[in-house]
């Protein structure tokens, strides 16, 4: 993939519709949530919505600690990202499992302080925009893309960053927790 990675969303839309571009523009992936008492994602290769290459259910309606499972487009499994049962104002971290069940890696933001700021102060006009939170994703302890939210008015905004290389079996892991953790996360204070 061409890094950095370009995703966004309007953030006044009742079910998100979430567009990832690489660094040319070339629009790599179009996820849109299907309105349901479970949380049901689906990852298109395209804004045609024509060629389904991921999808995401999550193992429950609600409760202490949801598991969202990633599926390729046969079915199979990908992996999975989990929620944890204990939300945190200070940090988040988001347990990512492989397809044989295995927790491999994580989701979880550099610096605290700056999350602190951000769920205080992303509402307040023109201020909450140049609180900007970063978030490391980790797999087998390695740092190897990076999440920045991006200032503006009237989407979201992030941009991922490749750190460290990465083979193409684990962007096929990383990428749509990356892209679920940013679902979850637009809805967290």
């Amino acid at each position: 993939m061409n890094y950095p990675l370009d995703i966004r969303f309007k953030t006044f839309a009742l079910m998100p519709q979430v567009k990832v571009s690489d660094a040319a523009g070339q629009v790599l992936m179009f996820v849109k949530e299907k309105l349901a008492l479970k949380t049901a994602v689906k990852f298109f290769a395209d804004e045609a919505q024509q060629r389904q290459v991921y999808g995401v259910a999550a193992d429950k309606m609600m409760g202490m600690t949801v598991t969202y499972n990633i599926t390729a487009a046969d079915g199979s499994k990908v992996g999975a990202l989990k929620n944890p049962a204990m939300k945190s104002l200070w940090k988040a971290t988001f347990p990512i499992v492989d397809a044989a069940g295995q927790e491999v890696g994580m989701i979880h933001e550099e610096n605290p302080w700056v999350k602190v700021l951000d769920a205080l102060l992303s509402d307040v006009p023109f201020v909450g925009m140049y609180i900007n939170p970063t978030y490391l994703v980790e797999l087998r302890g390695q740092g190897l893309l990076r999440i920045r939210k991006q200032p503006s008015l009237t989407e979201g905004k992030f941009a991922v960053e490749k750190v460290s290389e990465l083979s193409e079996a684990d962007e096929k892991l990383l990428l749509p927790a990356m892209i679920m953790f940013i679902m979850l996360e637009r809805t967290r204070k």
